[in-house]
Parts: structure tokens; sequence; C-alpha cells
């Protein structure tokens, strides 16, 4: 279980009080959404039936939850999934009225933060019960950011060492180094002390008795062969660290020439040392020819720069930084590293390898959204897509940049997404459905190869499935799609209307379950009507087809009608229309609806109509 990266929280509520203390609350949480229990919380952002299951959800996603119910209904409710503390989502109790808040799991990922900051904006105060951060002001085993606790293994002994009146001597191998975070805060501080708090860049052991923190001050620089194998370049930069007594947990990022940014062992390296992986120019990294110790005439004619390794790392480190391994070399790789003399912000430093995350939204309601889409949509710094098709993101779309378009503007969505992403954004490119379908996603690949962008050819492209309009039409009606079936779209822009044809004809003969999309436009009323047709000679005329509109949206209906009644009339651009086979059948309902469905075989001894 991990949360995504700086995750807005949940706000479960189970009552119209809770709601409007959320909402009161929802502006200091940019991105944050209201989740309410059906018929209890009108005007919730989304809403659930089952109160455990829901948060039972929201928690295996890694969500920050802040509930407005008694601490006891979470307590119950999470109590038996809690098996590792170190990975579980910050949790927090929030009463109904306002007047306390409590970190129930969580605290040192976020949750006593989380309920300091509902309880500054409430004008309360946060019941933080962790026994460290009320007695010495800190979490030891939470340092800010830029520094690592080396063994927290150790914590718990240590911590409960000084509640039982130890004092502790804090030592700093570089005095620069020396961290305000421990020397402010209420730690009983002795240099005599039988405990100790050690600051270095060193691989140094710990124990019950010893704490070693690691500032993230030195900055990792590598180059690679195209294609060098990831094993090669994380070999080469852990025995480079090992020879030279450094800790790993000192690196702050992987750092290296735009060139290098779409190389699998570069990020394989930054994975394996649990850091970012971050790019500079060719000029940034020119610029620091006159501190390099290893100039290369030979890569500077080859990618522009005289040191792409020892150039990174000084780049990284900044100018009052300092080269301390210079360049290292294996068959197809280098590496060099150079120290900062504070805690670097990586994630600041150069620019992230861009990603592009082409993903559907399924076709409305937030319930089809998949938790890949959803954690895309949280991770996205920028939001490209049909103006409608972002509005259907409802609050997850808070905090983010929008780049609205209109209907026909496909190609121009897809380069403005590229054009964002080669920048070293995190670019949601917005469909409904699933993007793979009728949707964006194929349109970024004909985009890719055909440009000559190189920039664009280094974005890291991900697609995230999404629910289909066809798998909720047949959902809501039951089980159209039984046995065999095509999707075809009637939409003769991009496709001669022959080949529709020629398409339509081989579904009919080869009886399958039709799903047509784009069926009539304003302009294009007469291509419904030739499926139809065409169907109409290989399938009964009471064959039923569903009509799905605005699925998962207001308006939504479904109905189902007689092939040989099918017209024009009956649809628009928002109605996908599922035929059946010969053999999909209706089931009446007790209600006065109906069921359909296709059986997932012929009867015995017999075959499709010929």
């Amino acid at each position: 279980m991990s949360a995504p990266a700086n995750p807005a929280p949940v706000f479960l509520v189970l009552t119209a009080q809770g709601l409007d203390l959320a909402r009161r609350l929802q502006p200091d949480f940019p991105g944050s959404e209201i989740h309410g229990r059906r018929g209890r919380a009108e005007g919730a952002d989304l809403f659930f039936d089952d109160t455990t299951a829901a948060l039972r959800a929201r928690f295996a996603e890694g969500r920050p939850i802040v509930g407005f119910c008694a601490a006891g209904i979470l307590i119950r409710v999470l109590a038996p999934l809690l098996a590792d503390k170190r990975a579980e989502p910050p949790v927090v109790a929030l009463a109904e009225d306002g007047g306390a808040v409590v970190p129930l799991l969580g605290g040192h990922r976020g949750a006593n933060d989380l309920a300091r900051r509902i309880a500054e904006a409430l004008g309360i105060d946060a019941a933080v019960t962790t026994a460290g951060d009320r007695r010495f002001g800190l979490a030891l085993d939470a340092p800010p950011a830029g520094w690592v606790l080396a063994n927290p293994e150790d914590h718990k002994a240590f911590v409960a060492a000084l509640l039982g009146g130890s004092k502790v001597r804090l030592r700093a191998d570089r005095p620069e180094q020396d961290p305000d975070w421990l020397s402010a805060s209420d730690l009983p501080f002795d240099e005599e002390g039988a405990l100790e708090i050690l600051v270095t860049e060193r691989a140094e052991p710990g124990s019950a008795e010893r704490l070693v923190y690691h500032p993230r001050t030195l900055a990792l620089g590598v180059g690679c062969e195209r294609g060098c194998a990831a094993g090669e370049l994380i070999a080469l930069v852990r025995d480079r660290l090992r020879d030279a007594g450094l800790a790993p947990q000192a690196v702050a990022g992987v750092f290296s020439l735009d060139l290098k940014a779409d190389e699998a062992a570069v990020h394989a390296l930054a994975e394996d040392l649990a850091v970012p992986a971050r790019f500079f120019g060719a000029a940034a990294l020119e610029a620091q020819t006159p501190r390099l110790a290893n100039p290369s005439e030979a890569v500077f004619r080859e990618v522009g720069v005289h040191g792409v390794a020892e150039g990174a790392a000084l780049a990284a480190a900044g100018e009052a930084g300092e080269l301390v391994l210079p360049k290292a070399k294996s068959a197809r790789a280098t590496c060099a590293l150079a120290r900062a003399p504070s805690p670097l912000d990586a994630a600041s430093t150069g620019a992230a390898q861009g990603r592009l995350l082409v993903i559907g939204t399924g076709p409305g309601k937030e319930a089809w959204r998949t938790p890949e889409t959803g954690a895309a949509v949280a991770t996205a710094s920028d939001l490209v897509g049909y103006r409608l098709y972002l509005d259907l993101l409802g609050p997850a779309a808070a905090g983010k940049t929008r780049h609205d378009f209109d209907l026909g503007e496909e190609e121009a969505r897809v380069r403005h997404a590229l054009g964002l992403a080669a920048e070293g954004r995190t670019v949601a490119l917005v469909s409904s459905g699933d993007p793979g379908i009728y949707a964006m996603a194929s349109l970024v690949f004909e985009v890719l190869e055909t440009c000559e962008r190189p920039d664009w050819q280094r974005v890291r492209v991900e697609v995230s499935p999404g629910i289909s309009a066809l798998q909720a039409a047949a959902a809501r009606v039951g089980a159209p799609l039984g046995h065999d079936f095509c999707t075809v779209s009637l939409s003769d822009l991009m496709t001669p209307w022959p080949a529709i044809e020629k398409r339509l004809t081989a579904a009919a003969e080869g009886d399958f379950v039709v799903a047509l999309y784009n069926p009539v436009s304003q302009r294009r009323r007469h291509q419904l009507e030739r499926a139809r047709d065409i169907l109409l000679r290989h399938r009964p005329a009471g064959t039923p087809v569903v009509l799905a509109r605005r699925l998962g949206r207001p308006g939504e209906e479904v109905t189902v009608v007689d092939l040989a009644a099918l017209t024009p009339d009956q649809v628009d651009m928002l109605t996908l229309v599922l035929i059946g086979a010969s053999t999909t059948r209706r089931v009446p309902r007790r209600d006065g609806g109906l069921w359909v469905y296709t059986p997932r075989g012929y009867d015995a001894g017999e075959g499709p109509p010929k």
C-alpha cells in the first residue's frame, strides 16, 4: 500500500452537519474531495452507500482520510486492515461540530501535520498523542525533507531511553550541517549523554543508543551509452559509494543531460536509490566546464558538453558545491559526485522527464473511474482535454492547470500535451470512456510516429484504461455482450464510408453483437439507417437494440427498441447504439423493464444463421 505523492485528503462525511463542516474546510485543502453517505449528506462531491466499504477502499488506495465522525467508527472499520504502520496512510478523526481533531493512524506519515492544519483552520488544538512529538517537539523517525534516518528500526528503543531520562549528545561531521530542526527541539542535549545523534554523509552503523541521520547533500551525476544495462550503471554507482565510504541515503538525486531523459538505466538507478531523476540542458552543463576535473573534447563533439557526469553533479550542487568524487567509468557508463553545502531539493533542480498520462474517465460517473486513473489525475500538474471531459473530473481537477479545448481539436490537444510534458511536467490527457477506444491514445502515437521533435520522443507516455461506454451500456441493461461482439464507428471523417459499410457487412454476416459509436451528428444522419438495413439482412427485425444516452451523467436514458424500428431521430452523438446478435434475448422484469442478454453459446447442434 502506498500513497500517491502529496495526495489531497478525502473528507468522509456521514451527516449534513459533517458536510457543512467539510465545505468550510475544503478551500484550505486544494484537491480534497467530500465523499458523503447517500441520503444523509446530499451535496457531497461523491456518494457511497456502504460506509465500511468506502472507508476501506480509500484506505487501500493510500488516500489520506479525514472521518467526520466518532474515532471509534474509524477504528472498528480499519482495525482488520492494520499491518505495517510505515505503510498506512494518514487517518484523522474530526468531531462533526469541529471541536476536536485526532490523528489516529499514520502520525509520522502526515496525520499529525494534517490534524494540525485542520486545527489551525478551526481555531482549536490538535490532539496529537505521539509521545516523542509531545515531549520533545519533533518526531525523530520522521525528519524533515532533505534528511534520512539511517536506522529507523532503532528509533523506538532510542526514544524509550529518552523518555526514561537519558541525555543525548549531538555530533555532526561537518559544522555547516548541524541541523536546526534538531538543535531547536526540546531534546535533552548533553555532551556527556549516553545516547548519540550522528549527522554524517558517511555510511555509519546505528544502534539503540545511536541514531544516524544523513543529509541529502550529495548530487550524483551520471552518463551512459544508449541502451546501457541498468545493472551496469547501478553497480558502478554502488561500488563508487562503497569505496568512498559514503551512504547511498545521502544522495539527493540522480542528474544527467536532458538527452538521457528517456534512458531506462538512469531511471532504474534513481529507483534503486529511491531519489528523483532530473535533467539539465546542454547549456547548463557546459557552464560547468571550468570546474570539471576531466573535461573531454570527444564528449563535447558527441553531445555538446565537455562533461556529462561531472557537469550534471556540479550543476545540481550549485555554485557553492564542490566535486568530491570525479568521474569514474565502466564499459558503458560514468558517474561523479558533488556535495552541496546544505540538503538539496532535487525535485526543484533541473527538470524531470516529462510524463504524458493518457487516461479515460469512464462514461461519466466517478464510480466508473478506475483507481489508476484517479492516481494519474492526482499526480498530474496539468490537465488537457475537451472542456466537458475536464468538468467531469469534478473536485479532482482542483489545483491543476487546465488546458481546455473544443471538439474537433483533437490533434491540437495532443500536440499541446506533448509540448507541456517535454518541459518536464506531468500531464494528463483526458478522454471519456477508454482512451484507446475511438479516443486520444491512438492519436498520441500517430503524432509521435510522425513528429520530428526529439524532446517529444523523450517524454514518458503511459496509457490507463477506462470503463468504455460499451461496457457501461451493457452493464445497465444486463449482459448483451455475453458472446462475440465488435465495435464500429459510423463517423466517416477519418474512415471512408465504403470501408465502414464493408465492416458492417462482415459483422452482420458473422452474427456479432455490434456497438455503434458516433451514430449520428447534425449533418450526418443517413449512415445509421444504412447500418440498420445492412444488419436487417442477416438478423430478425425484432432483434433488440439498446440505446444508451448520457451514461453516468445527469439525464441518463437506457431504452430498448426493435432493430426494424431504429431511426436516427432516437439517437444523438451522446448515444451508444448496441445491436444484438440473432441469439440476443429480452427478459421481462417485474418492474416492467427489460433485461437484455446474449447466451454464451449457441444451442447444441445449432450454429449461427446462414
